[in-house]
């Protein structure tokens, strides 16, 4: 197949189902780097066969948040509400804002204008804060995905006091920011800002589906009443309350998935020119892009490719030693 009939076909990371269609003689298994997903996930402790059995409590809640609350620091007066993950989240921002005129800093996750848009709001994907303009709603993902890009939180800070004159929202998406806490806006969160955390990047589980959203309480306490009850199932309640209070295992990750990023860089320099990311993934401009993507999903390596931009690639990282020998031998071939 050839790369110009692919460009319409993947839209997210993570559907090998439709990777494996695309390339249906690759060998198996699949080595998904098409995803920000940390490849060494956190150790599921034991779970209770009643976690199964029975509806998730108001007191296992509460201890989830606890945690939540002490993992990402957040201040005694914000509110903090659990979702089945942060995706959820978004599509329900836009009834916290009835009359919104959004501007969404781009290119980013892909799916925060499109909720806004169906809900009826004004949005324009803006590249510079500067542009910001007459909005009353400020969407920002930090880190951002896919490049890295980083607003200061001292920004951040001037930019929430000004949309809440508007009686406007600033959102920031720090779905990336657990290796990287220094630039969280949750301990200096003030009035106008909504910060949403993913869970399952970190820690590895995305399939276990959590995410968390901070802020105001009236905001908070309105997405709660929107996602009624038991949205947060009782194994992830468990299994997250664990994850989250569990710093030193995050705290050796992020020094293992810093030193994974600096191998993945050494194995990507012959191929491109490095343009941002994370500690978990890489983004790689080359004009070559289109048919390194094809040439590694025949080898069954699938990455993540951009329709805004199909000069850039964007890899994660590589988890078992077998699949980092697979993707430094596809690229030799390329």
């Amino acid at each position: 197949m050839a790369a110009g009939e692919m460009k319409e076909a993947i839209w997210h990371g993570g559907d090998l189902a439709t990777a494996k269609a695309l390339f249906p003689q690759a060998p198996e298994p699949w080595i998904d780097l098409s995803t920000g997903i940390n490849p060494i996930p956190y150790p599921l402790p034991e779970l209770p066969l009643s976690l199964w059995q029975r509806l998730p409590g108001k007191a296992e809640e509460a201890v989830l948040l606890a945690a939540a609350r002490k993992a990402y620091r957040v201040r005694a007066e914000s509110g903090i509400v659990a979702a089945p993950g942060t995706q959820i989240l978004i599509e329900l921002l836009p009834r916290l804002v009835p009359t919104a005129n959004v501007a969404v800093l781009g290119p980013t996750y892909g799916e925060h204008a499109p909720a806004w848009r169906k809900a009826g709001a004004e949005v324009r994907e803006i590249n510079d804060l500067a542009e910001i303009g007459d909005a009353n709603v400020l969407v920002l993902v930090n880190p951002n995905n896919p490049d890295g890009r980083i607003v200061a939180c001292e920004t951040l800070v001037a930019l929430a006091g000004a949309l809440a004159a508007r009686g406007g929202l600033l959102v920031v998406d720090e779905a990336f920011a657990d290796f990287a806490p220094e630039m969280s806006l949750l301990p200096t969160l003030s009035e106008g800002a909504l910060v949403l955390r993913s869970f399952g990047k970190a820690y590895g589980l995305a399939g276990m589906r959590l995410g968390f959203a901070v802020g105001e309480a009236r905001f908070t306490d309105a997405l709660q009443a929107m996602l009624g009850l038991w949205a947060v199932a009782g194994p992830a309640l468990h299994v997250g309350a664990a994850a989250l209070a569990d710093a030193d295992w995050l705290s050796a990750a992020g020094e293992a998935r810093a030193a994974d990023s600096g191998r993945l860089d050494a194995i990507l320099n012959p191929y491109g020119r490095a343009v941002g990311g994370t500690v978990l993934y890489r983004l790689l401009e080359t004009s070559q892009a289109p048919a390194l993507f094809e040439r590694l999903g025949r080898a069954g390596i699938y990455v993540r490719r951009f329709q805004h931009d199909p000069s850039r690639l964007r890899f994660g990282l590589p988890g078992e030693e077998a699949a980092w020998m697979r993707l430094a031998q596809a690229l030799a071939l390329a």
